[in-house]
């Protein structure tokens, strides 16, 4: 019989993509989800209800769910726990305790392999966010003090992923029977899994998405920076690194993730132009930013060994960018069929 994957998140814009890849490549799936989500996913899957269970976990951070986790092979951690509304403090730890509840379980019940995901934010912080170029050493050299005296939730979010995934590595330090890998992305794109089911219509549930959104919108505004990866590869990379060598022979397996083309900004705009012709009176008007960098550079060659993922597999920019604008295209278009009113695209950078 085929191995069973536990993917929390799997209803996420990512974890819908990582269950697609694990389904393709033959694996058994035990997936979470949030109240309503769960029956939804159920009723996406119906047709392969014996490849992929769907269990519902209200809290990731605290409930208790040792049935779920009986006969599991390997877990991919994706879920974000809901962020603690009262204060800081909560939000962080719920950060942390969303990915060391669901490792302490786990591990409990027998299971040996882990892969979380992460993010270049724990990575990439203002002291050292020109420098382009990054490796497994590197973090973010951000307290938990000073994130919250910014006041600012994009460098909270950062410190929080940092604390959670330091968290993961403790954990892995003192249980190194159990074999952990972190996948870092930065900002992902792409179209939705193929059985995504697209909320209508919520500009939340397209994810970061909603940066590329912005190109078809003449009063958007560009993403913070322009580092990116796939949705899809990143799937393969999660998937890829369950079939990874051990951390006993490759050392450990913190994987700083992005795609190796370049985003230009100008050029996008110019692409979208001559690719999507009938798109071009719905252009971004602003001035196009110039950085230092038009990527993150980091190590294809460690990916590869980790995920399987070779460089010349990565989807070229072209292809991301234009699926994802036909995709934001086709949603709007169903949006629109159903009577909702979808010309206002949020700019959430301005």
């Amino acid at each position: 019989m085929s191995e069973l994957i536990f993917v929390t998140g799997a209803t996420g814009f990512l974890g819908s993509h990582i269950v697609e890849q694990l389904l393709k490549e033959g694996y058994r799936v035990r997936a979470t989800a949030r109240g309503q989500k769960a029956q939804t996913l159920k009723s996406i899957y119906a047709d392969i209800a014996s490849q992929l269970q769907v269990v519902e976990i209200s809290d990731i951070a605290h409930d208790q769910f040792p049935e779920a986790l009986k006969g599991v092979d390997a877990v991919i951690h994706v879920a974000s726990p809901l962020a603690g509304r009262q204060n800081v403090d909560a939000m962080f730890n719920s950060a942390i305790e969303g990915s060391l509840n669901v490792l302490r379980q786990a591990e409990k019940a027998g299971v040996k392999r882990f892969v979380v995901t992460s993010s270049t934010a724990t990575v990439v912080d203002k002291s050292n966010s020109t420098r382009g170029a990054y490796n497994d050493q590197d973090w973010n050299h951000l307290t938990k003090e000073a994130a919250i005296e910014s006041g600012q939730s994009g460098t909270i979010y950062s410190a929080t992923k940092k604390y959670a995934e330091i968290a993961v590595w403790e954990w892995a330090e003192a249980h190194p029977h159990v074999d952990v890998t972190t996948i870092n992305p930065p900002y992902l794109y792409g179209p939705p899994a193929e059985r995504f089911p697209l909320p209508e219509p919520d500009f939340n549930a397209i994810s970061t998405n909603l940066l590329i959104y912005q190109f078809i919108n003449p009063t958007g505004v560009y993403p913070p920076h322009p580092s990116y990866a796939d949705f899809r590869d990143v799937a393969k990379a999660h998937v890829g690194a369950l079939r990874s060598p051990p951390t006993a022979e490759v050392g450990r397996k913190r994987i700083i993730f992005a795609s190796p083309h370049g985003f230009v900004f100008k050029d996008a705009v110019k692409l979208i132009a001559e690719k999507r012709p009938q798109l071009k009176e719905r252009l971004i008007s602003r001035e196009s930013l110039e950085y230092p960098f038009d990527r993150y550079e980091v190590d294809f060659e460690r990916i590869k060994e980790v995920t399987g993922l070779q460089k010349s597999e990565f989807f070229t920019f072209e292809e991301t960018f234009l699926d994802t604008i036909d995709s934001l295209v086709k949603a709007e278009n169903e949006w629109k069929s159903k009577g909702f009113t979808v010309d206002i695209i949020p700019s959430t950078f301005d």
